[in-house]
């Protein structure tokens, strides 16, 4: 703080206490070092300062400061004095570097305390240390404490310490000039909000000295503002909406700071509020008119509701709080006019193509029943004609002129910015039709297809999602019963919104029920939101009895008039139960096969041929020679049969064991 880094009393080198001969005999030295341009140190340079050059100029001026009374105080509040032994002893710290161990000791004499005849010394040393600090809560007990000072009836005593005894003081007034020259130190380095919060632990009459102080300026900013809008306003209706919109970002902060400091409660803030209020709200109704009056190609109406909008987010009065509702209702009205504009136009194409339908089915009915020929079976109708007939009855090509001229660009992006859902799911299920029935359906294709295309206006932002199973178990094919989808939102308005569901399987393909499902989604569901609400749970889709699912990547997707705004992909899978239990199956399989298994059956038999064909008369070949090869290839055939038996038993043993820690491992499973 600049007026502590640079007070008269540091440059001089003294305390602010000092007596009239100490006071003397500082200036007679330190002038003569100045006057020779010798620097010159003074013991209280302490460490926690800023460095400072002193000068001739810069010296006497600093002692004619601290000569007048009224200048000793005001300067010494914003300095050290030394009046008891706590005193002398954290100075002496001081000197030495150590600033903490110099808090300690004041604030053992003063936090929790009353200003006293001995301690008073110890809150303007504390206070002056705080406010050298760069921590606002450290600068904000500086303050608490030298208020606290001031107010105190012991301030007499710190007047008199470091003035005339005879000096008197209206302690009123020097707080109140006290806290003038700290608004001017934190003018350029807090926000003004920020420096609210600093004087927030003073009392009453402090709190409403700044409070007068701060409000002046804002006051006076917001009246010019709003005076200068509506000139401009008045002059060029065409560009009403963005000084509107200026006004408002130009009034924010001053407003917020009146709000801060009168509360909504004051008739001061309620006549500024909705003075800007209703400026704002006005510039909303000349920009929307002037623009309906010039067919503006800019979305004019949503425009003028968000300017109203901001209006009633200003407003405090009942009779401005009225206006701005009255404004926004009218606003919706007419917002959704063009949306019901495209429904009647539908609509009437559906009524006469209806009307047409029972026209012609009631005159070939009538045929039917009075036609003799028909009757004998001498002539038939065509029934593929009177299709035809049906399906051209209708002017199609005046029917897509008509269509084009009501659903371009421009509308459709209102269409789907209207807040009513059901009007457009009235449209969309309108459109549909006329997709179906059309002759020359490529326009209202079309159209559709960019309306799908839009962005929605959304009052709310998926923040997370979260899959659902029920009874909350794991997404396993042996507890899915219904899946669902659990969202975390944050809601900026209030509304109630449509969202359209697609459960789509790992195939592609999306579940639905061609009773209940809309045409292209597996289920729709109305949730009304408003700014309290944090989650929400989308139904789920599944089977009461048994599960549905199939095992792979599945996903379900997210819609608000027609357009996809969030998806999550989720995996089902057997449990790992399930797996185990498959295994088990099939190593027991297994099992049965090896028992039924003869090993190296081939061979034996190859062996056992062999022997057949040694036991043949051979000629030229002696009994003894024919007894010693019998012997050989037995001996061969049961080293054969040994081998299959050791194989099959090795890998019975192998799958038995297999099977063991398979089922152990299944009963240790939780799913």
């Amino acid at each position: 703080m600049k007026i502590i880094q640079n007070n008269p009393y540091r440059i001089a080198g003294i305390l602010s206490n000092v007596t009239a001969r100490e006071l003397q005999k500082q200036k007679t030295k330190i002038k003569a070092y100045t006057k020779v341009g010798k620097e010159i140190k003074s013991d209280y340079d302490f460490q926690i300062l800023e460095n400072i050059a002193r000068t001739e100029d810069s010296v006497n001026k600093a002692f004619s400061y601290v000569e007048q009374n009224h200048d000793k105080v005001n300067y010494s509040l914003f300095w050290f004095l030394n009046t008891s032994p706590f005193d002398n002893t954290a100075i002496e710290y001081l000197k030495n570097g150590n600033k903490e161990k110099a808090v300690e000791i004041w604030e053992k004499v003063t936090i929790d305390k009353d200003v006293n005849s001995k301690n008073f010394s110890g809150f303007n040393n504390l206070g002056t240390l705080k406010l050298l600090s760069e921590n606002k809560s450290d600068i904000k007990i500086g303050i608490e404490s030298k208020i606290k000072l001031i107010e105190s009836d012991y301030f007499e005593n710190f007047v008199h310490s470091v003035a005339d005894e005879t000096f008197t003081i209206d302690n009123q007034k020097q707080s109140e000039s006290f806290i003038d020259e700290l608004l001017t130190q934190f003018k350029n380095k807090f926000p003004s909000s920020e420096t609210l919060q600093l004087f927030s632990g003073c009392n009453g009459t402090t709190h409403s000295f700044i409070s007068k102080k701060f409000t002046e300026e804002p006051i006076q900013k917001i009246e010019s503002q709003i005076e200068s809008c509506k000139k401009k306003r008045k002059n060029n209706n065409s560009s009403a909406y963005e000084y509107g919109l200026k006004l408002y970002a130009d009034t924010k902060a001053d407003l917020s700071l009146l709000k801060y400091l009168l509360d909504t409660n004051n008739l001061k803030y309620n006549a500024y509020a909705d003075q800007l209020a209703n400026e704002i709200m006005q510039c909303g109704i000349d920009y929307f008119n002037e623009s309906n009056e010039n067919d503006s190609s800019e979305d004019y109406l949503e425009l003028a509701q968000k300017l109203t909008k901001l209006a009633d987010s200003i407003a405090v009065g009942r009779l401005a709080k009225d206006r701005a509702k009255d404004s926004l209702s009218t606003l919706e009205e007419m917002k959704g006019r063009v949306v019901l504009q495209a429904i009647d136009l539908i609509q009437s194409v559906k009524d006469a193509y209806e009307t047409n339908e029972v026209t012609i089915r009631r005159q070939v009915k009538e045929l039917e029943e009075t036609d003799i020929q028909i009757k004998l079976g001498y002539k038939t109708i065509n029934h593929s004609a009177v299709e035809d007939n049906i399906r051209n009855s209708i002017d199609w090509s005046k029917v897509n002129d008509l269509i084009k001229e009501v659903l371009h660009d421009r509308n459709l992006e209102k269409i789907k910015s209207s807040p009513n859902s059901q009007h457009k799911t009235e449209f969309l299920k309108l459109a549909n039709w006329l997709k179906k029935h059309s002759q020359n359906n490529s326009i209202i294709d079309r159209i559709t297809e960019k309306y799908k295309k839009i962005p929605p206006k959304l009052s709310f932002k998926i923040l997370s999602s979260e899959i659902t199973n029920t009874d909350n178990k794991p997404i396993y094919t042996k507890y899915i019963r219904y899946i669902g989808l659990k969202l975390d939102l944050k809601v900026m308005e209030d509304t109630t919104v449509t969202f359209y569901l697609k459960y789509i399987n790992p195939n592609g393909s999306i579940k639905r029920n061609s009773e209940i499902s809309p045409i292209g989604y597996s289920q729709s569901v109305p949730k009304s939101l408003n700014k309290l609400s944090s989650t929400i749970n989308l139904p789920g889709w599944g089977n009461a009895d048994k599960c549905n699912y199939d095992i792979g990547e599945h996903r379900i997707e997210v819609y608000v008039d027609e357009y996809l705004i969030h998806t999550k992909k989720y995996n089902v899978d057997l449990a790992p139960s399930e797996k185990i239990e498959k295994e088990i199956a099939c190593a027991e399989n297994k099992l049965k096969k090896i028992q039924q298994t003869n090993y190296f059956e081939t061979e034996i038999n190859t062996a056992k041929n062999e022997l057949y064909e040694i036991h043949k008369f051979q000629l030229f070949r002696g009994s003894s020679e024919k007894q010693r090869q019998i012997q050989s290839q037995q001996r061969i055939i049961d080293q054969l049969i040994a081998k299959s038996e050791s194989e099959k038993k090795k890998n019975i043993t192998m799958h038995e064991e297999k099977i063991y820690k398979l089922k152990m491992e299944l009963s240790a499973q939780t799913y």
